[in-house]
């Protein structure tokens, strides 16, 4: 019995899961960052609930219990019940993403681990904002950077000079593919 009750509360999960990523993709056609944090704030408000019991509930050391299941099915218009079901083609039938939405798809965690790993980077930025500023573009610099071969012993520094060229093209590429942040007051 009481691993059926964690079936059900793993769908409930994946299924209000499902219900934010309908409420996104109904509500911002390119979500980043930061529309995303609002978006999860007005998906909580539209719950009834407040965003740090969504965050709780998303961060797993929260369970959607009975009462809670039946609030998002009437407040997102589903059948009684839709919560307790698996919808595995759900997120496809809501609508079929256009080939345009394919750059924001990709933006978007797609899963559990993409999510923790955006909340990880999120948590430490917004702690240290600057280190984790020059630490991530230092890192995305270096994995964006096309790879070089090894130089050969007969070569000189001067033949080196063009990769390095290539280096700041790409950093400023990188750079300018970034908004800008606003700073605090």
């Amino acid at each position: 019995m009481h691993a059926g009750h964690r079936d059900v509360a793993q769908i409930r999960l994946d299924n209000a899961l499902a219900l934010f990523d309908e409420f996104v993709h109904n509500t911002v056609k390119h979500p980043d960052a930061a529309t995303l944090r609002g978006l999860e704030r007005r998906f909580a408000e539209r719950l009834q609930i407040q965003p740090s019991y969504w965050s709780q509930i998303k961060g797993r050391s929260r369970q959607i219990g009975e009462r809670l299941a039946r609030q998002f099915e009437q407040l997102c218009h589903k059948p009684f019940g839709w919560m307790d079901q698996p919808h595995d083609g759900f997120v496809a039938a809501a609508e079929a993403p256009r080939p345009a939405d394919d750059d924001a798809q990709r933006s978007v965690p797609q899963d559990d681990d993409e999510r923790f790993i955006v909340s990880l980077v999120l948590s430490y930025y917004r702690r240290h904002p600057q280190r984790a500023r020059t630490r991530l573009l230092d890192l995305l610099g270096e994995v964006l950077m096309p790879p070089t071969s090894a130089p050969a012993s007969s070569k000189t520094a001067a033949a080196t000079k063009p990769a390095v060229d290539d280096t700041k093209e790409l950093w400023a590429r990188t750079r300018a593919g970034v908004a800008p942040l606003k700073r605090k007051r």
